[in-house]
């Protein structure tokens, strides 16, 4: 960050933005802001950064877009870094925010999040992997989640005349629309995200917290083999492979080729299917994954971005002011509208809600949760043993035996060495 004059635009801009520090003497700054590519549209920051400058003339943005590919060992330099050129705002993928957040490298914005941010309202999806103990360093920028995306004209066929609402609806639907050359639905075996969901409606977990260090793997519990078990009955109902994952073929492609009545998958998805097969355009719908009663959607792995600001920063001041303006309601609907995301809370749903595969989205994010939240957890995702498992048990093997074996591979990889 590079130092400038003092500006008396800085004391007033902050304090009606709510920055959330007590300003003193504070010189002119330019905040770098690290982005990832193509989490928003060019028209978008440059809409912003005209605002945002000037409401806080004290300030300039320098706005960096980054590519996902290598982003982790590049973050981890950068928080490192003690030169001074260090970004003052990084954009994070939610699950990873334990990665950086470790070793004390990011800066505490849990005073800023209860006060001036809305924390009660955050997507859990969102704010929970932002959290180590009660403290906040990951501040919900955005999410996206699964919905299932149909076929109109297959499910009118089929006689099913409305998305079904339960989980025992969806799947009764879903026999009758597996028939003769269509499937019911396209489910890879291996499409674990989508599994999640189903273990933590039945109230089970990936793996549960045993102490301050030690995590166990939970695939074993009743409640985990309850999800497992529907998952399986579901996957039934099609033609996906056991062995793979929904991208290996991509389901995409899959879809466009008109025989598939359902996929799971997040609603963006279907600008790839209609390209494929432009036939396709307006037979498309989507919903939330159902839930074991009506009354609310089933729980979803929520994927999508928080923003963070570095301990090295030259200005937390001036960094929290950019947070707090990217992540409030007026430029994260914005964001949320422009580029068909859920906006970070959950009283923002109706922003998005004249967009049916948003609005679905929005209605399953509400309900949404990460995995675990813990560092290591990318060590389980490096060689899944859920996967595996699920591979095993739909290829007829005994669920709970492999469940235990599973469960104990997640343990070992979540074993931190002290």
């Amino acid at each position: 960050m590079r130092r400038r004059l003092l500006a008396l635009g800085c004391v007033t801009g902050c304090l009606v933005s709510g920055c959330g520090m007590l300003p003193g003497t504070h010189q002119r700054e330019t905040v770098t802001v690290w982005l990832m590519k193509d989490s928003a549209s060019a028209d978008f920051l440059d809409r912003f950064t005209a605002d945002f400058e000037h409401t806080h003339p004290d300030l300039r943005l320098d706005i960096r877009i980054q590519d996902w590919t290598g982003i982790v060992a590049k973050v981890r330099k950068a928080l490192a870094e003690t030169s001074g050129d260090a970004p003052d705002v990084i954009e994070v993928g939610n699950t990873q925010v334990p990665l950086y957040a470790d070793g004390g490298r990011l800066a505490d914005l849990t005073l800023e999040s209860m006060r001036d941010w809305g924390k009660d309202k955050w997507l859990p999806g969102l704010a929970e992997p932002g959290k180590e103990g009660n403290q906040q360093y990951g501040i919900p920028w955005y999410a996206a989640n699964r919905v299932v995306i149909y076929r109109k004209d297959l499910f009118a066929r089929a006689g099913v005349s409305h998305p079904p609402r339960t989980r025992a609806e969806w799947l009764a639907d879903t026999e009758k629309l597996d028939s003769g050359a269509n499937q019911g639905i396209y489910l890879a075996g291996q499409d674990w995200y989508t599994l999640s969901g189903f273990i933590w409606d039945e109230g089970g977990d990936l793996a549960r917290k045993v102490d301050d260090y030690q995590w166990k793997g939970a695939l074993d519990t009743p409640a985990a083999l309850r999800g497992m078990d529907f998952y399986r009955r579901l996957q039934s109902l099609g033609d996906g492979p056991r062995g793979a994952d929904e991208e290996h073929p991509p389901q995409a492609g899959v879809f466009a080729g008109g025989k598939v009545a359902q996929i799971v998958a997040v609603p963006g998805l279907a600008q790839a299917i209609v390209k494929q097969n432009p036939w396709l355009k307006g037979k498309i719908g989507y919903f939330p994954v159902p839930g074991r009663t009506a009354s609310r959607p089933g729980a979803v792995f929520t994927g999508g971005s928080d923003l963070v600001v570095p301990r090295n920063t030259g200005d937390q001041f001036a960094a929290t002011a950019v947070v707090g303006a990217l992540t409030g309601a007026k430029w994260d609907t914005e964001l949320a509208r422009t580029m068909n995301y859920v906006p970070n809370k959950t009283n923002l749903a109706a922003a998005v809600s004249g967009e049916e595969g948003v609005a679905a989205m929005a209605a399953g994010a509400a309900h949404g949760r990460a995995t675990p939240n813990t560092p290591q957890w990318a060590d389980v995702e490096a060689d899944n043993p859920i996967k595996q498992y699920m591979t095993r048990v739909l290829n007829g093997a005994d669920p709970a035996t492999e469940a235990r074996r599973a469960s104990h591979r997640i343990t070992e990889e979540l074993t931190p060495d002290l």
